[in-house]
Formats: structure tokens, sequence, C-alpha cells
């Protein structure tokens, strides 16, 4: 008897216990909430600023504080360096670009973010209704639609920690990430593009980057010396123990191009090793004995491998080169490539 009472309890807490263990792993998987309320795009950025802070103390990237941006922090009581936790970026390509993008008959690049943070809501939407020239009432969230930069951008606020912006000239965009952020979150969310590819993304990446890429658009500039053919790019950086070589106070960085077949994925590979071994004959043949030495071991963390149709780098970033960057890049040594005999240095003196 005592047999058949607990066996529906235990059955019950196995249930719990597996639903539990179930919602933990999907939500490893899933991108993060700002993130899963973006709208298809080409491109997707995340950054999480708390490792910032706990790593430096301050942003890496300061924004000055011109009579404009004094004027917002005053009127909102929003401080980007200090209030922001994190932020969320689409990317559309305009339509014209090879292979086409979601940016529609934009000439550059449009994005839609979601910033998360601490924000006093009331003040924030007293200042855009100040500054909008229009104001839509859309689903219960008020969407401000402010000139800026020649373009026009749209602001809704969607809750009391999270604002959704687009400059994306179709208004159904920002519409579509308010609506979103009414329904109830779901780990399965998300533009499709995030979805394929966040798993690719480390466990607890502060900062991460899922693109498509096309080398025959020059605006990807130099990246067609390593593409052959259009490709997906996944970067995440983690402080994640598990990633071996281990370094501590280092961002573990993994790259990975997914290529059309194992040849472009070969050809990559093999482009950019052929790099990192120019790279260091040229740094051993000319000896630079200042070299940093974080920097000397981020280089040689370098490794670029295949497996399958993806190419593959990984490099430990010891933090405190982003903290020199940061501070002073056009002094970082070791950052600038060694000069050769037919570009010697040039004197400093005027």
């Amino acid at each position: 008897m005592r047999i058949r009472r607990t066996f529906p309890i235990a059955l019950v807490v196995v249930i719990i216990a597996a639903a539990v263990v179930l919602a933990v792993q999907l939500r490893k998987h899933a991108p993060p909430e700002p993130a899963r309320l973006l709208p298809g795009a080409d491109g997707f950025l995340y950054v999480d600023y708390s490792w910032v802070r706990k790593t430096n103390g301050k942003p890496f990237n300061p924004v000055t504080h011109d009579p404009e941006y004094e004027q917002f922090i005053q009127e909102t009581g929003f401080d980007y360096e200090r209030d922001l936790d994190s932020v969320a970026f689409a990317i559309h390509y305009p339509e014209k670009w090879p292979g086409g993008g979601t940016g529609g008959k934009a000439l550059e690049p449009r994005f839609s973010e979601v910033f998360l943070g601490r924000i006093d809501s009331e003040k924030c939407a007293a200042y855009f209704k100040r500054v909008a020239k229009a104001v839509e009432h859309y689903n219960s969230v008020d969407i401000f639609t402010i000139p800026m930069y020649g373009r026009t951008v749209r602001i809704a606020i969607l809750s009391v920690d999270s604002v959704a912006a687009s400059n994306h000239d179709d208004p159904g965009v920002i519409r579509g990430m308010v609506d979103r952020s009414r329904r109830l979150a779901s780990p399965f969310g998300g533009p499709s593009l995030l979805r394929r590819y966040y798993k690719r993304v480390q466990l607890a990446s502060p900062v991460w980057l899922v693109a498509h890429i096309d080398p025959s658009s020059p605006e990807f500039g130099s990246l067609n010396n390593f593409l052959p053919n259009p490709a997906d790019v996944v970067m995440s950086a983690s402080f994640n123990p598990l990633h071996l070589p281990f370094r501590a106070g280092a961002l573990h960085v993994r790259a990975e191009a997914w290529a059309a077949s194992e040849d472009d994925a070969r050809a990559i590979a093999d482009k950019a090793n052929v790099f990192l071994a120019l790279f260091h004959s040229a740094e051993a043949s000319v000896g630079s004995p200042g070299t940093d030495a974080d920097v000397k071991a981020l280089f040689d963390s370098l490794q670029v491998k295949q497996e399958d149709k993806r190419a593959v780098l990984l490099a430990t970033v010891p933090t405190d080169v982003l903290h020199k960057i940061a501070e002073s890049p056009e002094q970082m040594p070791g950052m600038s490539p060694p000069p050769t005999q037919d570009a010697p240095v040039k004197s400093k003196a005027r």
C-alpha cells in the first residue's frame, strides 16, 4: 500500500524535474529576449554591457557628451554608460546589394535595435514626444517618429526596461517588434537566420554576431580575399572556462564561416592559415622586442581549422588588450603590421 501511495508522487516529481531540465536546455539554445524581438534581417549583433562593467568598471567605447546628448540625459535620466545593460541589433542590407537584402530601397544599411536597461519610461516618453514629428498609438504602445541625421527613426517604449528603435523605411518593422513584445516569451521565437545559427554561439557569450556575408559586395572590403563565395558567419566571445586552452581574464573567441561546400570551407581555412603564416614570418624577420606580451599572446593563440563545411577560427583575447585598445588604440603595440623595406617607418619629426 505504501508503494502505491508513493509511486504517483515520485512520478510527478520526475515529470516536473524533466520539464525543468527541458526548459533549461531550450533557454540555453534560445537567443536573449531582446534578440528574439528583432525583425528578420541579414545580420544580428548582441552586446551585454554588464560584463564590461565587471571587468573594467566602464564601457570600452564611452560616448562623448555633446550638448544634444547632455540634454537627452538631463531630460530622460538615461546615461548610456551607466544605465544600458544590453542591446541587440538587426542589420538590414540594401535590396540592391548582391544577393538582395531586407533593407528595401535604402541606399545604405538600415538598423533595428532593442535596448535593455534602467529606463524612466515617463521621462523618456515625454522627451520622445517633444522631439517627434508624429506619434502613432499602436497595440497600446506609442511609436514616436523622429527625424535624425537625414533619416526617419521610429522608437517605441516596450516596457519599464526595454525600448525598440528602427530606421527602416517600412513602419511595419517596428510594429512587428511591438507585436512580438506583447506575446508570451518563447525559446523558439526570433528571426529565422538567428534561430538557425544561435546554437553555434558559445554559452554565456557577452558579445556575438550572426550575419550573411556576400564577398562580391564591395561594402565587405577585403573579406573577398578569404571568402570565395557567400557564407554565413557566426562569431562569439566567452569567458567560458570549459573552452580550452583556458586563460583567466581573457575572452575566448570562436568565429565560424558556414560555407556552401567543404571545398569552400577548405579554401577559407587555407587562406587564413597562409595569412597567419605570413604574419608570423614577417614578425620573426623584423623582430619586435618591445611588442606587448598580451598582444603577442593573442596572435600566438590564433588557430584556424576546417570542420566539414565550416572554417573555424579560435583565439584567446586577454581583457587587458581590450582595455588598452579602448584607452589608446593608436598606441597599441603590435597591432600595426610590421614595417617592410618598401615601406620604412617615417620619422615623427615635422
